[in-house]
Parts: C-alpha cells; structure tokens; sequence
C-alpha cells in the first residue's frame, strides 16, 4: 500500500501543477492591444544565417505597421550575412545595421553583439525574434507591440515551429508547447520566470533600469529567458497568445542538432531566482518518479487501484494541457500527449547527465 499511497500522492502533485496551468489554458484573452501605433525597433541578431535572413526578413518588413525600424545585427559571422543585410538595408530605409566584430572579452557571446544593437535602437518599445523566424501574420507587430505600456514592460510571446510529419518534430514541438504552457501560466499567476527570444518585446527603460545582460553576461545564453527572470514582476509582464502573434521557426532536423540546442538552453537554468527553480524542479522531478513507479505499482500492488489513479492523471492532464494546446493551435499533439512526455522526460534526462560532465560555451 505505501508504494500506491506513492503513487498517488505524486500524482496528486502532478495535478496540482496542472491546475497552474489551466490559469493560462482558460485564460479569457483579457489583455488589450492599444489601437495606437508606438514607434517600435524590431531586433534580429544573426550569425551565419545569410539564407533565412533573405527568406524571412521579407514578412518583418510587409507588417501592417506604421512606425517601425528593423535593427539587424551581424554577430561576427563567417558567411555571405552582413552581404544580404547589406542588400536588404539598401533597399529599405527603415534597415539599420549593426556589423559585430570579434572580441576577446565576449567572443562568440550573442549577448554583447544584441547589446551593441539595443544601443543602436532609437525607439523606447523593443521587439525581438530570430534570423530563422517569421511572424505568422502581418498584425505581428501590432499585436506583440500594442500591449507594451507604461506599467507593461515585457510582452511573453509564443515561438512555434513548423510541423513536418516525424517523431523528432513532434517532440520539439511538444517540448516548446510545454515551456510556452508554464511560462505562459506562471506569468497569469503573477510569478512570470522566461520568454522566448524567438518572440519577446520589451522596454529599453527595463532594459537600461537593470543594466541590460550585465548579471549574465558571461554566459554564452540566457539573453531572453534570464533577462526575463531577473526583470519580470507581477505588475509588469503581458502574455500574448492571439494566433496573429506568434512567430514560426524551421526546427532541428537531427535529434543531434537539437539535442545540441536543448543543452545550451538548459544551462541557464540553474541561475533562476529559487523559487523558480525549485517549482520547475519539483513539476520535472515529479513527473519522472511518476512514470518510474508505475510499473513498479502495477506489478507488485492492486493494478485495478493503479490503473484508477493512472486514469485521473491523465484526464486532468488531456482536459487542460489539450486546451492549452488548442489555444496555441498545435491539436494535432493533444492525442500523443502523455508518450511524448514520457520520451521528453527520458530526454531531459540525458541532457541533464551529458551537462554534468561537459558545458556547450557557445551560442552558435
């Protein structure tokens, strides 16, 4: 019995996280895009990225907004980019270009060549994205923008990815769906912890007021999600999740690739502030004992009373984590949803095993 009170209480504990999480999946969109149009900088830092900067740069510059700069910034890359940046700056005028040099102090560091861009900046709202990005519509801007106010200082968007029919896209995408979930979640609950720099707008007087990335600067990530760790209160971050903002990224093709991608990101987070760590350690820690006890339940304990508490989990997950992915339109997971955990969970796993014994020190 003390092996199912176990389970149960895991379990428990597990729903308990769901319930946080349906703060965001029946979140009513509350939040009110203002109907006037702020200047605003969007902000690409690219290196070697020469082909999807002529792919995607096209659908920043066709937004539906009036007052806009792009800031595009050349992180010392070895291609062809500064060339197509050049390209594209002659012939828009609202361009501007930031060539990064190598530099000892902060070689290969993404955050010293977005700080050079910032400065660049002429506008007080900041929007950000990646070089392998598009916005999904044209109303982008507008509506990541539009929620940026004098108590709004950070705007948490969601970055998709593109879906291809593969178990490694599936995986990614639930991995990113399950981070949006929390961090979305978390923000309604009043104790926002990351965004993604995939999509991610905010102030340059948040920026300036903290110093900007000098906490973490000699990390080689965390640009978006320790940034966003160190500055976002209660009172001062939006999320926003309409389908016209999100913006959508060409995934890893490799599980190699992204296994690779997934280590460095994973390395910022033990720099949360505690309390963030200790909430998303427990929802990983827990999860993991979950599905390691349950066979251990079914084999030695009532596999009637163990199949009743498997049940209830995952109605509580399907009914709210389905809703979340509705909302943020990737429904075609909702049905793989617990063996994708489980294989996610295995992942994280080995990338926490790998990261113990060996660091990626750089951003690309």
């Amino acid at each position: 019995m003390i092996l199912l009170y176990a389970l149960a209480s895991i379990a428990l504990i597990n729903c308990c996280y769901y319930l946080l999480f349906s703060k965001f999946a029946f979140a009513s969109p509350s939040e009110i895009v203002s109907k006037k149009c702020y200047p605003v900088s969007v902000i690409i830092c690219a290196k070697n990225e020469a082909e999807n900067l002529s792919e995607n740069i096209p659908f920043i510059l066709s937004q539906e907004y009036p007052d806009f700069e792009l800031i595009l910034i050349n992180d010392a890359s070895s291609d062809n980019t500064f060339d197509i940046m050049e390209q594209i700056a002659k012939n828009d005028a609202r361009v501007k270009l930031v060539n990064v040099k190598n530099n000892e102090a902060f070689w290969g560091n993404k955050k010293y060549a977005l700080t050079l861009g910032i400065k660049k900046s002429l506008n007080k709202r900041m929007l950000f994205t990646d070089a392998d990005c598009k916005p999904a519509s044209n109303q982008w801007l507008r509506e990541m923008s539009g929620l940026l106010d004098t108590n709004t200082q950070i705007v948490l968007g969601y970055g998709a990815y593109q879906k291809h029919k593969s178990m490694l896209n599936s995986l990614i995408r639930f991995e990113t769906l399950l981070t949006a979930i929390q961090y979305f979640a978390y923000a309604k609950a009043g104790i926002p912890y990351m965004g993604v720099g995939r999509n991610l707008a905010y102030t340059s007087k948040l920026y300036y007021d903290n110093n900007g990335f000098m906490s973490h600067i000699q990390l080689p990530s965390g640009d978006d999600d320790l940034f966003v760790n160190e500055t976002a209160t209660s009172k001062n971050t939006a999320i926003c999740y309409s389908e016209e903002s999100f913006t959508i990224s060409k995934p890893k093709t490799t599980f190699k690739s992204w296994i690779t991608q997934k280590r460095r990101h994973i390395t910022t987070a033990k720099f949360y502030k505690p309390k963030h760590k200790i909430a998303l350690g427990l929802y990983y820690a827990t999860n993991l004992l979950f599905w390691l006890l349950l066979p251990v339940c079914f084999a030695l304990t009532s596999w009637k009373i163990t199949l009743l508490i498997l049940a209830f989990r995952l109605l509580v997950q399907y009914i709210i984590m389905g809703k979340a992915a509705q909302k943020l339109k990737e429904n075609n997971l909702i049905p793989f949803i617990p063996f994708l955990e489980l294989f996610l969970i295995w992942v994280q796993l080995s990338i926490f095993i790998f990261n113990s014994s060996a660091k990626p020190t750089r951003w690309k």
